[in-house]
C-alpha cells in the first residue's frame, strides 16, 4: 500500500464520521420535535457504514486484485430507526392526542453524547493517520538531500 492510498482511507473515514457526527447532531437537536413534516414525532436517524476495498490503481481494477489490508469505509445510507415514541402526558400541549397524551422522539440525549464523542475520537485517529502519512512522506524526501 502507497501514501496515497493510507491517505485515502483515513480520508474516508474522516468523510463518514463527519456525517456520523451530522447525523447525532440532528437527533440531539430533535430530540423534543414533537411534529415534522411526515406527521408525527421525529425518528432518530443511525448511520450506516460500509467498507470496500482500496484500489491502488487502474491496473488493479482491470485485474480485479484487491489489497485484503487496505478498506476505505464510506455511509452506505442513513436509516431512521423504528423505535416507538414515547408518551407523555401534557394535555394542554398542542400536539396532545384525544386522551391528552403527547408522542414525543424516542431519543437518549446522553447516549447520543457518548456516540457524539466516539465519533469524535475516530474523526480524530483518522487525522493523527493522515499526519503521521505526511510526517513519513516528509522524512522520505529528506533522505534524498
Amino acid at each position: 500500500m502507497d501514501l496515497l492510498t493510507s491517505l485515502r482511507i483515513s480520508s474516508s473515514g474522516l468523510a463518514a464520521q463527519r456525517k456520523r457526527m451530522e447525523t447525532i447532531s440532528s437527533n440531539i437537536a430533535n430530540a423534543q420535535t414533537t411534529r415534522t413534516a411526515e406527521g408525527g414525532p421525529y425518528r432518530p436517524k443511525e448511520v450506516v457504514f460500509g467498507a470496500e476495498p482500496a484500489r491502488e490503481s487502474f491496473s488493479e481494477i482491470l485485474e480485479g486484485e484487491l489489497d485484503a489490508n487496505g478498506q476505505e469505509v464510506h455511509v452506505t445510507e442513513v436509516i431512521s430507526t423504528n423505535k416507538p415514541p414515547i408518551l407523555k402526558y401534557e394535555p394542554n400541549h398542542a400536539d396532545a392526542d384525544e386522551n391528552g397524551y403527547v408522542a414525543y422522539p424516542n431519543i437518549n440525549v446522553m447516549s447520543e453524547m457518548a456516540n457524539m464523542m466516539n465519533a469524535q475520537r475516530s474523526y480524530e485517529a483518522n487525522v493523527s493517520a493522515i499526519n503521521t502519512a505526511k510526517s513519513m512522506a516528509i522524512k522520505a524526501l529528506e533522505i534524498g538531500r
